[in-house]
């Protein structure tokens, strides 16, 4: 089936599935929109998107997405009381094909929802990302994907539209154990960058120095040059807040209890999260951890006004 003639539905309007969606809709996708605010999702239909007053409005849809910000929304928004599937019946519908889920859960939450699904005749596609807001509008948004392979194939498509790279890794739930695996990688790589940045202030380098060279070395990311702006300037504008870090380091570190692999470095890097929320820095952006490492070692950061690439164009 040709993707332009598949009937799209869309869970989350926030920060990342507002931009997610936009780019499907953009694409010419036939895609209905809800949100639990109607309002923030009502700017899509200038770029030829529906918008749904009620999740049962996609209960008739080939395909649904879910992007959602933990596994309590998810099970509200796909069987709760007014969701997705709250007026069909096991095996007799209206139920989607498939659901692709782009929250970040765990894998037995994940696993929960591919058997209640299941009940229904709906496969799941776990689909989780790695990315921003910024990200999705550069067009540099990755999937990595689990669950049957003749749901991947049928997707790829549809994912193609919203970023460049989506990776199956093959059957189940192991999509989330990448992305729980990745965003604890997130959370120390911050930790990190932000101990060294300090040091090197500290000592007498500016930072957009330092970050300068550090981008440029075999030890710079596209992740190191995304963040050195909020490094560099002090402007912490919300791309993931302190909150959901906490909840996938926490996912982490459960994974690593189930698995009997020992994390040090993320259950430190969870503490000095869980500190930096409790010093009231759970407002803004994680690269808050930045400031509370600068206030740990007895300096007072200014912005530099320096302008820095992002490395995202």
């Amino acid at each position: 089936m040709k993707t332009n003639k598949l009937k799209l539905g869309w869970i989350g309007a926030g920060r990342m599935g507002f931009e997610m969606a936009q780019r499907l809709a953009r694409a010419g996708c036939d895609i209905t929109v809800w949100n639990r605010t109607r309002a923030k999702a009502e700017p899509l239909a200038k770029d030829g998107a529906g918008i749904a007053s009620h999740l049962t409005e996609l209960s008739g849809c080939d395909i649904v997405f879910c992007m959602v910000a933990a596994l309590d929304d998810v099970k509200e928004v796909i069987h709760g009381p007014q969701g997705l599937l709250s007026k069909s019946q096991p095996g007799k519908g209206p139920a989607p094909r498939m659901v692709v889920e782009c929250s970040s859960i765990s894998l037995d939450g994940s696993a929960e929802l591919r058997a209640l699904l299941a009940g229904y005749g709906t496969q799941m596609l776990a689909a989780p990302v790695s990315g921003n807001a910024k990200v999705i509008k550069a067009g540099k948004l990755s999937f990595v994907c689990s669950g049957p392979k003749a749901a991947f194939d049928e997707v790829a498509p549809l994912l193609a539209h919203i970023g460049p790279a989506a990776s199956y890794v093959g059957e189940g739930e192991l999509a989330r154990i990448v992305k729980i695996c990745h965003n604890v990688m997130l959370g120390v790589v911050t930790q990190c960058m932000a101990e060294i940045t300090v040091l090197a202030e500290k000592a007498g380098v500016p930072r957009h120095a330092f970050l300068a060279f550090l981008n440029q070395s075999v030890m710079g990311s596209m992740f190191t040059r995304y963040k050195t702006p909020a490094f560099v300037n002090l402007d912490f504008k919300v791309t993931f807040t302190p909150y959901l870090l906490r909840k996938d380091l926490d996912l982490g570190l459960s994974a690593g209890r189930e698995f009997e692999v020992p994390m040090p470095l993320a259950s430190v890097t969870r503490d000095l999260v869980q500190s930096m929320m409790g010093n009231g820095m759970s407002d803004q952006d994680f690269a808050m951890l930045l400031i509370q490492q600068a206030r740990a070692s007895g300096i007072e950061l200014k912005p530099e006004n320096v302008p820095v690439s992002d490395g995202l164009h």
